[in-house]
């Protein structure tokens, strides 16, 4: 039995264990401008479980075309869930949770899940450079999140046409991000974390120790509720701090949405990670790698 790890951008990946196909969220299909994954929904015909971090549009839409394919078993919150049924995914494809559950996905693979943080995505419009300090926003309330949150949409369908199209197509009607998940997978050939957006609780990083860590690096950092008063590079390195793992994949990092993402620079990240974390190796992936994922360096 081999691990195997694909890249499907965004922060979406598919994990291939064995036979078991597992999808780590679902966001596949997006503006003709972005660079091209080399694959669409349409031709993902295999996928026994999707796993989601959390409920916007980026990670979750697809997750509905593929389990009406595939039969696959979508695991979520309970917004991701009330999407799904929206959608007309039947609810024995659903797996609603919130944190603290153990989730069986066969013979050899268990996930735990956790309870996380979305990045201060309502701090910014386009997306800070990985070095570049962000300081203050601190205290803000969730009604003026909120209110940022809405501004920043409102301020999305003004980059053209081919954003507005995609993100009316897009809109599932989810009520915020449903509350970020993170997903600590137990298998026979080694742990792998799982996180799509960056935010994290400390207190909860601090007691895991997976073998491979896939960090999403994008945006502003949320250190336990507050964002960080420092870079994005700074971030995924006081994660891997936590951490320690023996290897770090990043996440949506790459340019998914033109004119808001941008395509992350790692190089400040990797001498970051140098600086703390020296026996942890960054790795690289393009899209559709194929990354043996628990290979020795």
């Amino acid at each position: 039995m081999n691990a195997i790890l694909d890249w499907l951008g965004c922060a979406t990946f598919r994990l291939t264990i064995g036979e078991q196909v597992i999808l780590l969220d679902a966001y596949v299909d997006r503006v003709p401008s972005a660079a091209p994954v080399g694959l669409t929904i349409g031709q993902i015909d295999r996928a026994d479980w999707i796993v989601v971090g959390h409920s916007h549009f980026d990670h979750l839409y697809g997750a509905e075309r593929i389990a009406r394919r595939t039969g696959a078993t979508i695991v979520g919150s309970y917004e991701t869930v009330r999407i799904m049924q929206a959608q007309g995914i039947p609810d024995a494809q659903l797996l609603p949770v919130a944190g603290g559950e153990r989730v069986r996905l066969s013979a050899d693979v268990v996930v735990n899940v956790f309870p996380s943080q979305h990045s201060c995505v309502w701090s910014h419009q386009a997306m800070p450079a990985a070095d570049a300090v962000c300081l203050g926003d601190l205290g803000v309330t969730y009604q003026e999140q909120q209110q940022r949150m809405r501004e920043l949409f409102g301020w999305l369908g003004t980059l053209g046409p081919e954003v507005l199209d995609h993100l009316r197509a897009s809109a599932q009607g989810a009520l915020g991000d449903g509350g970020a998940l993170l997903y600590f997978f137990e298998t026979a050939l080694g742990s792998l974390l799982y996180q799509d957006t960056s935010g994290c609780w400390s207190g909860i990083l601090r007691d895991l120790r997976p073998d491979v860590a896939i960090l999403a690096a994008a945006g502003r950092g949320n250190l336990d509720g507050e964002p960080i008063q420092g870079s994005l590079a700074q971030f995924v390195a006081r994660e891997v701090e936590l951490l320690r793992p023996r290897r770090v994949v990043l996440s949506h990092h790459d340019d998914w949405l033109p004119g808001f993402s941008r395509a992350v620079e790692v190089a400040p990240i990797r001498a970051e990670l140098g600086r703390v974390a020296l026996r942890t190796e960054l790795v690289e992936m393009g899209y559709l790698a194929r990354l043996p994922v628990f290979a020795s360096r």
